[in-house]
Parts: C-alpha cells; sequence; structure tokens
C-alpha cells in the first residue's frame, strides 16, 4: 500500500476548494432557505471543467476515475456547500453512466458532450410511493407503439427535476408476473422532462431545499425508441453498474459534511469561553469532537479503498457499501457533536450547524438506508440467508 499524498488528487482538493471558497455559508445559508438553485455555483464548476470529471474525453469530459470524482464531491461538501452543494452536481458528475456504458453511438455523441459541458441537466426517475428500495415492484408502465414507447407512471424524489432537461426513467415494459425474476422486464429511457405530458410537483422537506426533490407525473408521454437505454428488459441490470460508484460519492459527500461540522464545532469551542476558559478544554466537549474526528477519519479510509478498488476493475461492492455505511454515521455524528457543541447556538441557522445537521441525516435514508447496507453485507459478505424480497 501507498499512503504518500497524490499530487493529482491535491491538486483537484485545491481547485475545488479555491473555487468553493467564493461561495460562503451565507450564499449557502441564503438558497437554502429561499429554495433557490445554486445555479451561480453550478455554473461555476461547469466552467472550470468539473462537471464532466468521470465523462470519457472522447465527449468532452477529463476521463477521471470514481477517485477523483470523490475528491471533487468530498471538496464540496466540506467547504459549507454540503448537500445543497453536492447534490447540485451530483448527477451531472456520474449520473449519466448508464448513458456512458450501454447508450448508443449516437445518444452518447448528442447528450454527453452537453452534460460534460453543464448545459444538459439530467434527473433519475427510479423511486415510486410504493416502491422505495423494491425497484422491481415499480409501477410506471412503457407500452411500445412502433418506434415510439408510451410511459404512464409517478415517481418521487426526483432531484432538480425542475431545471433538467432528460431524465433517466425506468419503467416496466413486460408485467412482473411474466418475468421469470423480478428483475427481468425493466427497461431505461433518457426520456424528455420538460414537456406537457409531465407533471412536476415539489415535495415539500427538511432540509436540502436548495436543490428541488419533486414528484413527477407521466401521462402518456411518448418517448422514442432511439431514446431507450441499451436493450428492452435489461434496465435494472443497467442501474447495477452504477450502484457501487454511487455508494462511493453518496460517502464521500457525507464524508464531506462531517468535515465541515467539525471545523465549526472546532473553531466554536476554541472561541466559546465559559466560567473562565474555552469550552473546548473541557474533555465533555473535546473527546465527542476527538471522537468523531477518528470515526471520519476511518470512513475515509474506506472510501478510498472503494475507489481504488473500483477504478482498478476489482470487485468492490463490499467495500463500496461498507463506506457509505460508515461515512453516514460518521457524517451524522460528527454534525450531532457540532450541535451539542454549540449548545442553544446549534440550533440557530446564522451558525450553519443545524443545516449539516440536517443533511446529514439524508445520507443515512438516501440513495440506499443503512439497513439495506446491513442486508447486503449480511447475504454477500458473511453468507447469512436472505431475509427480504421474492425470487
Amino acid at each position: 500500500m501507498n499512503f504518500e499524498p497524490d499530487t493529482d488528487l491535491t491538486a483537484i482538493r485545491e481547485g475545488v476548494a479555491k473555487l468553493c471558497a467564493n461561495f460562503d455559508d451565507a450564499y449557502w445559508r441564503e438558497h437554502d432557505a429561499n429554495h433557490e438553485f445554486p445555479m451561480d455555483f453550478y455554473n461555476a464548476l461547469a466552467d472550470d471543467g468539473w462537471i464532466g470529471i468521470a465523462l470519457p474525453e472522447e465527449y468532452g469530459g477529463s476521463g477521471a476515475g470514481i477517485t477523483e470524482a470523490s475528491i471533487l464531491l468530498e471538496e464540496v461538501a466540506a467547504s459549507g456547500a454540503a448537500m445543497n452543494g453536492a447534490s447540485a452536481i451530483h448527477i451531472s458528475v456520474f449520473g449519466a453512466n448508464p448513458v456512458v456504458k450501454h447508450g448508443s453511438a449516437e445518444m452518447k455523441a448528442k447528450y454527453l458532450p452537453r452534460v460534460a459541458k453543464g448545459e444538459l441537466h439530467v434527473a433519475f426517475g427510479v423511486t415510486e410511493p410504493d416502491a422505495g428500495t423494491d425497484t422491481t415492484s415499480i409501477k410506471t408502465r412503457a407500452r411500445r407503439d412502433g418506434d415510439h414507447y408510451i410511459v404512464n407512471g409517478q415517481k418521487v424524489w426526483t432531484t432538480k427535476a425542475p431545471f433538467c432537461e432528460k431524465v433517466l426513467l425506468l419503467t416496466r415494459t413486460k408485467p412482473i408476473e411474466e418475468c421469470a425474476r423480478r428483475t427481468d422486464g425493466l427497461t431505461l429511457f433518457f426520456a424528455d422532462l420538460q414537456v406537457p405530458e409531465v407533471d412536476i410537483r415539489p415535495i415539500p422537506k427538511m432540509g436540502r431545499n436548495a436543490v428541488v426533490s419533486c414528484e413527477t407525473r407521466y401521462t402518456d408521454l411518448r418517448v422514442a425508441v432511439e431514446d431507450r437505454v441499451g436493450e428492452e428488459g435489461k434496465g435494472f441490470q443497467y442501474l447495477l453498474d452504477g450502484l457501487n460508484p454511487e455508494r462511493i460519492l453518496i460517502a464521500s459527500e457525507a464524508l464531506g459534511i462531517g468535515r465541515a461540522a467539525l471545523r465549526k464545532a472546532v473553531g466554536y469551542a476554541n472561541e466559546r469561553v465559559v466560567f473562565g476558559h474555552p469550552i473546548g478544554k473541557n474533555q465533555g466537549v473535546a473527546f465527542p469532537l476527538a471522537t468523531a474526528y477518528a470515526h471520519l477519519k476511518a470512513a475515509e479510509l474506506a472510501i478510498r479503498e472503494a475507489s481504488w478498488r473500483y477504478d482498478n476493475g476489482l470487485p468492490c461492492g463490499e467495500h463500496a457499501n461498507i463506506a457509505k455505511l460508515l461515512a453516514a454515521d460518521a457524517a451524522f455524528e460528527a454534525a450531532d457533536a457540532a450541535m451539542q457543541t454549540h449548545g442553544g447556538f446549534g440550533y440557530a441557522t446564522e451558525y450553519d450547524v443545524e443545516r449539516y445537521f440536517k443533511e446529514s441525516r439524508l445520507m443515512r435514508i438516501a440513495p440506499v438506508p443503512q439497513e439495506m447496507v446491513l442486508n447486503y453485507v449480511s447475504e454477500h459478505v458473511l453468507g447469512l440467508p436472505r431475509s427480504y424480497g421474492g425470487k
């Protein structure tokens, strides 16, 4: 193993941190309070070429790996942007991966250069009200009609849908009862989103309000056959290609939030004087922060191993899932410790830790809850009987 600093990764950290310094805590506080998408932040990253970091060079990207992309998203979150900043670019950075791997040559040439430039925003339409982690139970249907498909259904938690021209939309093209396996009969489309056949409605939520989450309803949406990603009926397999890297990126974002929260807490603990000395002198304050730091460092090592394995073509399902599990818990622990360190002021928006607290809590739920990660480890790593799902 080699733990020497990597000059390329250091350059990414420094470059992203320098850019993010132009968007301070007040910026994110204001955009979160006003439910306003951080478009100028997004455009600044796009203009600097960061959006296309993981896209192939032939389509205008940098051709970098998940390690580089994870560093980018970690630094965005760590700047104080937290999930509002990371979610603004997350899908653009890696969400188009199914198109990269399984899209036609025409589809890739048409769309990927625009994604790399930051011109084309892409949403992800998978989750449904009655099918959260049970993806194979989705009810959104796509019926073939000549050289088009007709799509009807409903999705929830579609991130930044009002700003997205296209959506990677998972549908069922064959009834589940006619399939040999539950994962068969699902088809992925790169569909239009800003059309009359799609109704987009924001979902009021606890936090990360600069980036809207939406309910989307599809009523007789016509999708051209050429906008189908890969083969009909194999959409679930295409989604699986993106699960491990997504977990790695989410883990990195959680790590960044934890770093931001810890930075705030340590600064406050050094400055706040009670009973004649800084509160950081009290072990009751210092030890939780030191413990949070240790857990963030452990999570970071898990993330680095997972991304290295992915970039080198090695199996990484165990490592990506464990990285997500550890980082999400460590981020929330750090945010909770920061809240406790600030006492009553932690509840005040001007100190920002309440924002980190709310956004770090999300990481333990999405895009996969901690319990499903433990299901994976129980079954696929430890060899215990599967506790959920059907055939």
